[in-house]
């Protein structure tokens, strides 16, 4: 059966110019594969440098040697990617899970650029230094202390696990919380490029599951330490923008009526709203189910996530579990899959937009985007 998504009121003209054992490891076996292989953000690692392992889950998972040969990245210099891989080395020695080794690097990213900065004299932020800026006023430690990098990476994870949920919190979230900056909203710039260098250090790390050190193969709970999560596990039935269906701004997930439906990553709700109304512009409804003939996307929801990325779920059975401008953690439930609007049976219309604007030409494919994201859609259990 042809599976109908598209919503043409968001069409977007063309730019010019239980499981048997067998079953679970086999499902496992691929996800590592995809992990290892399948991801967009390239990256560089020299396994002779690394020979020992850490159970960090989704990838080789080599437990840092800040002394070795570092990965190269275009973006950051070789000190500053030694600075990261002392900071993933001591969460290593800590136990902390590898998305609490994003959130350190990214907020170091953000606080110093990397670099272990020294008493600026009055370019200082009070009496901050180091990679975390850490001021020794504030209790955290000598000045000698804190710009020890090993030191400074430590004080910060240490109080990053007394957070309650920080592992499901939004990088900026917990970074804030333990940082307690003039300038919040700052570190969620840095959540790309730091999973990149996280996965560069330790073979694809930053892939595992959030709040664990080991991947969980098949679980509606995963959330990669990039922190973003696939919605649905379901197979893929209509792509995105393919030769039948050009205006397709999303992939198709085929799952049963009713499946519960998770946002993909921490973020603010902008939109919920039932579209479906025939050509002449009747309106539907979305109280009963739509078909090829329904215009709109039925039930659906908008999430605002950090970096100027938007993400849409399509088709909802029911009204959304959610509300305009409530705060949404990622895997947190939304809604129910359906079939409303313009659609012929039921799935999930997913979508993600690089500048959040729907009505713009800022869609992107899903596939390889959430295979970046550590979070590949396509699973079904």
């Amino acid at each position: 059966m042809s599976i109908l998504g598209e919503d043409e009121d968001f069409a977007v003209p063309k730019r010019k110019s239980v499981i048997r054992p067998a079953l679970l490891v086999a499902l496992c076996t691929l996800l590592l594969l995809v992990c290892c292989v399948g991801g967009v953000v390239a990256f560089f690692f020299d396994a002779k440098n690394n020979t020992q392992t850490y159970d960090a889950g989704c990838g080789n998972g080599q437990l840092v040697d800040a002394a070795a040969k570092m990965p190269n990245h275009h973006e950051l210099s070789e000190e500053q990617v030694r600075n990261a891989a002392i900071i993933v080395r001591v969460g290593q020695d800590l136990n902390v899970p590898p998305r609490g080794w994003v959130i350190a690097v990214a907020t170091a990213m953000q606080e110093s650029d990397l670099h272990n900065l020294p008493n600026l004299g009055k370019r200082n932020d009070h009496d901050s230094l180091g990679l975390f800026q850490q001021r020794p006023s504030s209790g955290w430690g000598t000045p000698a202390e804190v710009m020890d990098p090993q030191y400074a990476a430590r004080k910060f994870y240490e109080k990053l696990v007394t957070i309650p949920g920080w592992e499901r919190m939004s990088l900026t979230q917990a970074a804030q919380k333990v940082q307690r900056s003039a300038y919040p909203d700052a570190y969620a710039k840095h959540e790309q490029l730091a999973s990149t260098v996280v996965n560069s250090l330790t073979g694809g790390a930053a892939r595992a599951a959030g709040g664990s050190t080991t991947l969980q193969c098949v679980s509606g709970e995963q959330v990669a330490a990039s922190g973003w999560t696939a919605p649905v596990n379901g197979e893929v039935g209509s792509g995105f923008r393919t030769a039948s269906r050009p205006t397709h701004q999303g992939v198709d997930l085929i799952v049963d009526r009713g499946t519960l439906i998770r946002a993909a990553a921490a973020g603010i709700v902008v939109k919920v709203r039932c579209q479906a109304h025939l050509a002449n512009g009747t309106d539907w409804g979305c109280w009963r189910d739509g078909s090829p003939s329904v215009l709109g996307c039925g039930w659906y929801v908008e999430i605002q996530h950090a970096n100027g990325l938007l993400t849409r779920y399509c088709h909802m059975v029911k009204q959304p579990s959610v509300v305009v401008g409530q705060h949404v953690a990622p895997g947190q439930e939304i809604g129910f899959s359906g079939t409303t609007g313009h659609s012929s049976g039921p799935h999930l219309h997913f979508e993600v937009h690089i500048n959040s604007d729907p009505s713009s030409n800022g869609a992107i494919n899903p596939v390889p985007f959430m295979q970046q994201m550590g979070a590949p859609l396509g699973i079904k259990p």
